[in-house]
């Protein structure tokens, strides 16, 4: 794409689609502008996940001392330092942050700190403390991400109501959280809290938790709840919350009410489209996401939209791909559209949940003959050694064609595990490829190896 008169490629937003497409097409000659208003990197990449991520392999730390009896060693009770813990998660977010910029600068990425909203199909205007900058466009994308929903019910004061965001600058473990939202926020956090000594209740709106998963999974998660001590309040949907000096009460429409110290929200995400004067551009949106095609265009062929304010998958790893793959089509290069029904997803409560591909819910909905096999890890060898049997690998095949269709891994490090699963997948292998792939011994790996079997 070299040349006299370089594309000039214009990104609002810094999250993980919005420096990859950056990366990608300063690669390719394109003059590419970056405008980000909070942290480049990403506010809920670097202000969420990645925070929350520090705080469970803290908390899996705990349990493991908590655990270390049945190891053969005296277990101590120290409790995690909280501010240590804190200022742990804000130096890597400032570290990670400051070497994606440097990396981009050495590119030749403009960067720019402020506000960018369009003023027609080919303009926009970045705010920023100096002044505002006019941009001029060939091709644009909207990747500004999203942030923490709050409902009607709730005002959030950061000190007794919390958003996810909230949680991760407390100073002390909270006496009592409620956790309100039981999706895959609210389990890593009712995990986090719970390893940390926090007692903790769960406000589960329908019958399980993670209610868009296997039932069989719900089901280990809870039980490693209630061992804990977690109370699970189910069938109960948060109403109403009443704040005093010494704690919050949170209601629900039951009538139920669960008093706790501290009430944190994790019932999902909304988009970052306001202020963006869209509009002004052409986009069209819908509930303040923007739709896109399997490319990431907009209604605007030359402009793109990639990460939470599509609406797909709100994941850093899908987000990244996005901007990859949207770069260099935007550039003239020939790419295949993500195939989402591929993507590999993780939990991070503990035990971990991870699954690629077809899930339980897929199986029963194929409407056509698949082979399940579950393999316990129980009767995994390195499992027992260190003291994390439970869980179980589950493997979906076609019985027909013997073809990997997907599968779910419940247990320790099941975020590692499912990379071989999610390989399977992605090349179309066998079952008899697994069977046939010799695994160390031994290993967490020959669990895969023995559900292929």
């Amino acid at each position: 794409m070299a040349g006299d008169n370089p594309i000039r490629f214009l990104i609002i937003g810094g999250g993980p689609a919005g420096t990859m497409a950056a990366t990608v097409a300063a690669s390719l000659d394109a003059e590419v502008t970056l405008v980000e208003s909070s942290i480049i990197g990403g506010a809920a990449h670097l202000w969420d996940c990645i925070p929350s991520k520090t705080m469970v392999a803290s908390s899996i730390r705990m349990n493991s001392i908590r655990n270390a009896e049945k190891l053969g060693f005296a277990a101590d009770q120290s409790p995690v330092d909280l501010r240590r813990l804190s200022a742990r998660m804000d130096r890597i977010a400032t570290d990670l942050s400051k070497n994606t910029s440097e990396v981009l600068e050495d590119q030749g990425v403009r960067l720019i700190h402020g506000r960018g909203r369009f003023t027609g199909p080919n303009s926009a205007i970045a705010s920023t403390d100096d002044g505002e900058i006019e941009l001029a466009f060939d091709i644009a994308l909207i990747s500004t991400g999203s942030a923490p929903r709050v409902p009607d019910w709730a005002t959030v004061d950061g000190k007794r109501i919390l958003t996810t965001r909230d949680a991760y600058h407390l100073g002390d473990i909270p006496e009592h959280m409620i956790v309100v939202g039981s999706g895959v926020t609210g389990v890593e956090f009712v995990s986090i809290f719970a390893s940390m000594g926090a007692k903790v209740s769960l406000l589960v709106s329908r019958q399980q938790v993670l209610p868009h998963r296997d039932a069989e999974v719900a089901a280990a998660l809870e039980e490693d709840f209630l061992e804990r001590g977690v109370r699970l309040l189910k069938g109960a949907r948060a109403i109403a919350a009443e704040v005093s000096d010494s704690g919050v009460v949170i209601v629900a429409d039951d009538g139920r009410r669960v008093a706790g110290s501290h009430a944190l929200l994790a019932i999902g995400s909304v988009p970052l489209t306001s202020g963006l004067d869209l509009a002004a551009a052409g986009v069209e949106t819908d509930h303040g996401y923007v739709p896109v095609d399997e490319f990431q265009r907009t209604n605007v062929p030359h402009i793109y939209a990639a990460g939470d304010v599509t609406g797909r998958l709100p994941l850093s790893s899908v987000a990244s791909m996005q901007g990859r793959k949207l770069a260099k089509h935007a550039l003239g290069f020939q790419v295949k559209p993500i195939d989402y029904s591929k993507v590999a997803q993780a939990i991070f409560a503990e035990p971990e949940i991870a699954s690629v591909g077809l899930e339980e819910a897929d199986v029963a909905a194929a409407g056509r003959r698949i082979r399940s096999t579950k393999v316990p890890f129980a009767s995994n060898s390195r499992s027992v050694i260190q003291g994390q049997e439970r869980g179980f690998v589950k493997l979906y095949s076609d019985p027909a064609t013997h073809e990997v269709l997907g599968g779910t891994i419940v247990g320790h490090r099941a975020s590692e595990l499912i990379g071989i699963l999610a390989l399977a997948v992605q090349g179309r292998l066998h079952v008899e490829t697994l069977v046939e792939t010799l695994m160390v011994h031994p290993s967490l790996s020959e669990s895969l190896t023995e559900a292929a079997d």
